[in-house]
């Protein structure tokens, strides 16, 4: 049988592409690293790496080979996890990210995964940019888009579907009058591009019908809170979440515009790098924010249902909450 340990000092160098990058990483001596290596090729009388002084290329036989030590590793790992599991309690530090606009939802469900998990040390770093899990050492992202990440690395739980609605405060809808689909792309908007002078909204129409609004917006901004302020004072029709339309329409520091049309459904969802080895303390966030996440965005979330037009016959069942749950 092989040596567990060649397996794994075998599969960090290609998975670090290189003897000089793994043993950094692992912080043992590249001579260390060589020596296993070249023991392992010397039992199975084989060559897996072709070495050169400024190159490495893995052989056909070391590709196939590193791809059965990945899954040995894996179920060592995974073996290892169980116990440790069972024998500990969720502790320690973990980290986690989300979009400023879902920080109302987390201070709505954190306080009660702290009074379960008190052993848990939570570190919340809110952005709306991109965050790079590996890179920034992040445990868990929560994110919103229309589209679910496609790296092959994360792992991705799908928590359910939200929308954003068209708002502007009630002078403005004053001043500006009657606005039309055709008519938007005038009046003053505010955006989450921050980049571009121009922006496109994709809107749909409760019938179905989509609508492409090209727009210059008086703001861009990628945080909603500027935004909803904005809109507020009356700056421009912001395009905000379900649920800072509600609280506004609520207190009627907003109203709402066109309000059958809205934003294409964002997939809301947590990523995190793998299930294997995932420490207690991850684990158990993620049940957590998985179980009540959903429900509370709903009670942030709650909107009238818009009103169905005059010239289309009344619908013949409730219209969709915009945050609906999926099946995870």
């Amino acid at each position: 049988m092989q040596d567990l340990n060649d397996l794994a000092l075998f599969a960090a160098v290609v998975k670090h592409n290189g003897f000089s990058s793994a043993a950094r990483a692992l912080g043992i001596p590249k001579s260390k690293l060589s020596k296993h290596v070249a023991r392992l090729e010397q039992q199975l009388d084989v060559r897996l790496l072709e070495r050169s002084t400024r190159k490495l290329r893995v052989t056909e036989i070391g590709e196939a080979f590193y791809e059965r030590c990945e899954a040995i590793l894996s179920g060592v790992e995974a073996a290892e996890a169980v116990v440790a599991a069972a024998k500990s309690a969720p502790g320690g530090i973990v980290r986690l990210a989300c979009p400023i606009g879902f920080t109302p939802m987390l201070a709505d469900i954190l306080p009660a995964f702290h009074k379960r998990y008190p052993g848990v040390r939570l570190l919340v770093t809110t952005t709306n940019r991109r965050i790079d899990l590996v890179e920034e050492r992040i445990d868990i992202a929560l994110r919103a888009r229309e589209h679910l990440d496609t790296d092959q690395h994360l792992i991705v739980h799908k928590l359910g579907q939200a929308r954003r609605f068209l708002a502007a405060s009630p002078a403005l809808a004053a001043r500006l009058g009657p606005v039309s689909i055709d008519t938007l792309g005038t009046a003053p908007t505010l955006s989450m591009n921050e980049v571009h002078a121009t922006d496109s909204w994709q809107l749909n129409h409760i019938d179905g019908t989509r609508r492409a609004v090209s727009h210059a917006p008086v703001i861009g901004c990628s945080d909603f809170g500027i935004l909803e302020r904005a809109a507020i004072e009356g700056v421009g029709i912001a395009l905000l979440p379900s649920h800072f339309c509600a609280r506004a329409f609520r207190t009627g520091v907003l109203v709402p515009i066109l309000p059958e049309w809205s934003s294409n459904d964002d997939i809301v969802h947590l990523v995190f790098t793998s299930r294997r080895g995932i420490l207690p303390a991850v684990r158990a966030l993620i049940d957590h924010i998985a179980a009540t996440l959903p429900g509370a965005i709903s009670r942030c979330s709650e909107i009238d249902p818009p009103p169905a037009r005059v010239d289309a016959p009344a619908p013949t069942e409730q219209s969709p909450h915009p945050f609906a749950i999926l099946a995870s």
